[in-house]
């Protein structure tokens, strides 16, 4: 039977969800050893220089830090004692070891300073906000902004110096503001005379540029910067700066060069005074003046760079540059300050430690009078290329100077011929001969012969004086001897008096150097100053007195009221008669009127002078007197080589009339205390000189009658 068999069904299997499979559990990981470094590639001889090297370098950073630690824990010592002895800053402002001499003319106007002038203390912070400006923009750009050094401005000045062939500290330092306060505090090392020659050597050893000094430097600086405030460093810094012509600090020099105070000067004004920092005597205005200007014009650049001038402030300071003062531009009475210096006591002038204040004779109108005079006729008269010196002393007949020349160019500390040149004075002594003779009996009218004559001088031999026309004019009155100024009859009346007689009357006078012995003192062969010829001539105007040249009226300490001493007059003791000297000035006149001095012959005025003129022209000499003032002049080289055409009687007489012509200017004629002595009636034959009334005694009587006899061949 068969049967069939269903269809088989087609199994499908029905979808279900799949179970996540379990994580495997993780098997922990083996752990691999790390590779082995390899060696670097090189041979042996490379990986030992590598390590001895990388040793080098171990030990020498460990020595440079441990160094380095050492360096800074000394430098924070010097800084804390540097700190620790800084006085009050009050201290530091003026400490000047010299002090100043200020001098005021008759007038009571400040004419001249010597030593070092303070002008009185300023601060950042009351000074012109120019000059502030000025100073910082010159001297220190980053002052305010770094802690007292600055290693960028001291690398730039090493790099600056290298570059110019010098050390590298030799030259530009690259000092901040406070270095510079450092080194003008000395690091705090007083001056001590003792120590130092003097206190120039003292403050040279203070600015040396070393690298030792450097390197003192740098505590003391930070010290400064931990004690005081910027504006207080600065105001250090102001007050102790040397500016050259003796100022002492900004206040000083802005008073010595444009007659105002610090806080008052402008932008120019202001960068001419920061110029001097970097190098005070030579950029010094009253030295050069468009040399200060040309740095002053590289100051307005930099106070313009940094923004402490606008354009028109800037325009305006380049246009307008500073100028100085008529009183400082003058330089008014340079020889007269130098002769005081000189002549008053050190420890109240070179040597002083405190300000001195002094009120003198001078007279900055009759300063001017002369000056004018002298270049006036040097311009008219001296040849081009001369190198004949000048010097002129004007003088009231008490003594009192007035006015001043010592040289063609004179200069602070020159050499003043004035008063330091020391020449035979010819025939400008003669009246001091015939002032003996007046006041020993003899009269202007006597007679006195001109002639040839010779003197045996013991261990000389023989001497015979000529005439400077070698001419001979026989018998003349001893008034023609002295206007003609002739030798050999003056050589007489010395012999018939003595030598002594004559250097007694001269001395008494104030010729106070050593006569000559021989029978040429008569000529002038002795030496003197123009400033003791002027004053012995002013003794002849003012009676026969002594006269001692003078120039200060009165001496005080600055701040005290009670001076130290005055002086109003330079008359001394009585020399000869009061009549003796009235003829004396009135034989004097006759020289001007008619004889060797005709050529300072003033209209309308009386004088009285001589002339003189030693061997071979090497001095030429005019001193003479109105009744106002006496002025002497004299002329030559400083080498005592002979002049060339000049005589007592030419230029130094020229010279002397157009001064006295400007120092008149403006006063009334005064007659000369002179009296014209009677003139004698005229004789057949001519009388030798016999002393009227004489003063000495009989026997030295007749040892005068017995010269006297010699001499003219009488009895």
């Amino acid at each position: 039977m068969s049967s069939a068999k269903p269809p088989r069904k087609k199994l499908v299997a029905t979808p279900r969800a799949r179970a996540k499979p379990k994580p495997a559990a993780r098997k922990p990981a083996s752990r691999k050893p790390k590779p082995r470094r390899s060696p670097r590639g090189g041979n042996a001889l490379t990986r030992f220089l590598r390590g001895f090297l990388g040793l080098a370098w171990r030990i020498l950073w460990g020595a440079a830090w441990r160094a380095g630690a050492t360096v800074a824990f000394i430098l924070a010592l010097a800084t804390f004692y540097f700190y620790t002895t800084l006085p009050p800053l009050a201290e530091l402002l003026d400490d000047r070891a010299q002090g100043s001499v200020t001098m005021m003319d008759r007038n009571g106007e400040v004419f001249a300073w010597r030593g070092e002038t303070f002008g009185g203390v300023i601060t950042a912070s009351t000074v012109s906000p120019h000059l502030k400006n000025a100073i910082v923009a010159t001297e220190d750009r980053r002052f305010y902004r770094h802690f007292g050094v600055s290693p960028r401005g001291i690398a730039g000045a090493i790099r600056s110096n290298l570059s110019e062939g010098r050390g590298a500290f030799s030259g530009a330092g690259g000092s901040t503001i406070t270095q510079q306060v450092a080194k003008l505090l000395c690091l705090g090392v007083p001056y001590d005379p003792q120590t130092w020659d003097s206190e120039a050597e003292y403050e040279a050893d203070c600015r040396r540029g070393t690298l030792w000094r450097k390197i003192k430097e740098l505590p003391y600086a930070f010290a400064l910067e931990a004690k005081f405030a910027k504006d207080d460093i600065l105001t250090i810094y102001m007050n102790r700066a040397f500016l050259g012509a003796g100022a002492r600090g900004f206040e000083a020099a802005a008073k010595r060069y444009f007659g105002r105070s610090a806080n008052e000067v402008g932008p120019s004004e202001s960068a001419m005074l920061a110029g001097l920092l970097v190098a005070p005597s030579y950029y010094a205005p009253t030295r050069n003046l468009e040399r200060a200007q040309q740095r002053a014009s590289v100051v307005i650049e930099l106070m313009h760079d940094q923004g402490y001038l606008d354009a028109h402030e800037y325009a305006e300071a380049q246009a307008y540059p500073a100028t100085l003062s008529d009183r400082a531009e003058e330089q008014q009475g340079i020889n007269f300050a130098d002769w005081l210096m000189l002549d008053s006591p050190a420890y109240l002038t070179r040597e002083t430690t405190e300000d001195v204040i002094m009120r003198t004779t001078f007279d900055p109108r009759l300063q001017a009078a002369t000056e004018a005079a002298v270049a006036e006729v040097y311009a008219a008269k001296v040849r081009e290329g001369s190198t004949a010196e000048i010097a002129v002393v004007v003088m009231s007949a008490d003594g009192a100077v007035r006015a001043m020349v010592g040289g063609r160019d004179p200069s602070v500390g020159g050499f003043n011929r004035a008063v330091q040149a020391v020449r035979q004075t010819g025939s400008a002594f003669k009246p001091f001969l015939f002032a003996a003779a007046l006041e020993n009996g003899f009269q202007p009218f006597d007679i006195v012969e001109d002639a040839p004559l010779t003197i045996n001088t013991p261990g000389s031999g023989p001497w015979s004086p000529r005439n400077y026309d070698g001419e001979f004019r026989g018998f003349v009155t001893m008034t023609e001897a002295l206007t003609e100024s002739l030798n050999t009859p003056a050589v007489r009346i010395s012999e018939a008096m003595g030598r002594d007689r004559v250097r007694e009357v001269a001395n008494a006078f104030g010729l106070r150097s050593e006569l000559a012995e021989g029978p040429a003192l008569a000529l002038g062969a002795s030496e003197s100053t123009l400033l003791d010829m002027t004053a012995a001539y002013a003794g002849i105007l003012n009676g026969g007195s002594t006269v001692r040249a003078f120039g200060i009226e009165e001496l005080k300490l600055l701040g005290d009221d009670t001076p130290l001493f005055g002086v109003s007059t330079g008359i001394g003791d009585r020399v000869i008669s009061e009549t003796s000297a009235r003829m004396l000035t009135w034989m004097m006149s006759r020289v001007i009127e008619e004889g060797t001095g005709r050529r300072a012959k003033l209209s309308g005025r009386e004088a009285a002078g001589k002339t003189g003129t030693t061997q071979a022209a090497r001095d030429a000499w005019f001193v003479g007197f109105t009744a106002d003032y006496v002025t002497g002049v004299w002329m030559g080289n400083d080498d005592n080589t002979p002049l060339t055409g000049v005589t007592g009687g030419g230029l130094p007489a020229e010279i002397w009339r157009e001064t006295m012509l400007r120092v008149h200017d403006g006063l009334p004629a005064r007659t000369l205390p002179m009296t014209a002595p009677d003139r004698p009636q005229p004789a057949d034959t001519p009388q030798q000189p016999a002393p009227q009334q004489p003063r000495r005694t009989a026997p030295l009587d007749d040892a005068i009658r017995g010269i006297l006899g010699t001499i003219f061949g009488g009895n």
